[in-house]
């Protein structure tokens, strides 16, 4: 009957910690799931110099000084290729194989320039941005909205840094962000 006992014991045991096991598992996982959350990727239209310093001469000096800058808030690197930086009226660069570090920002200048690491060009001849009052729209990969700026008088549903999101949501820095691809308020 020891025998018996014993098989009978190596058995529960057995169960016992194959159960345990399958236990942890979704614990671990679940765990991951929970961290991938807190960590998401956050881009946003950090700033913008819509109306250049000085006179609105045309040249290529001044066009580079208007910019909008856009800032990867997170700890982990993004790939923005495919993402757009559109105005109002649908001017609109496209980020081509640029990633973007963890707490790091890109200028996007409006003029020609050579691409780098902190600044991206354009390449165009003439000035983006209305200076009285304009909305740039910053869009992922998948058209989705991520964030927008807007100044002058299309304020509607902004934020006090003239952030929108549609749905009325803000995170905890005060900043909107609409994810809904469809567009829906």
């Amino acid at each position: 009957m020891s025998a018996f006992m014993s098989v009978a014991a190596r058995r529960t045991a057995a169960a016992a910690l194959a159960a345990g096991a399958l236990v942890g598992t979704f614990a671990a996982s679940a765990s991951a799931d929970a961290g991938g959350r807190l960590h998401r990727d956050r881009v946003e239209i950090s700033g913008a110099q819509y109306d250049s310093p000085g006179w609105d001469n045309g040249t290529n000096r001044s066009l580079n000084k208007e910019w909008v800058d856009v800032t990867n808030t997170s700890r982990h690197a993004v790939n923005l290729d495919g993402w757009t930086l559109s105005a109002r009226d649908g001017r609109t660069y496209t980020f081509h194989h640029y990633r973007l570090a963890g707490r790091a920002t890109v200028r996007v200048h409006s003029g020609v320039g050579r691409d780098s690491g902190r600044d991206v060009y354009q390449d165009r001849r003439r000035y983006v941005w209305d200076n009285r009052s304009d909305t740039a729209t910053l869009r992922d990969d998948r058209n989705r909205r991520v964030d927008t700026l807007s100044w002058g008088g299309h304020r509607d549903d902004r934020d006090d840094r003239g952030h929108r999101d549609d749905r009325g949501h803000r995170d905890d820095r005060g900043h909107r962000d609409d994810r809904d691809d469809r567009g829906h308020r």
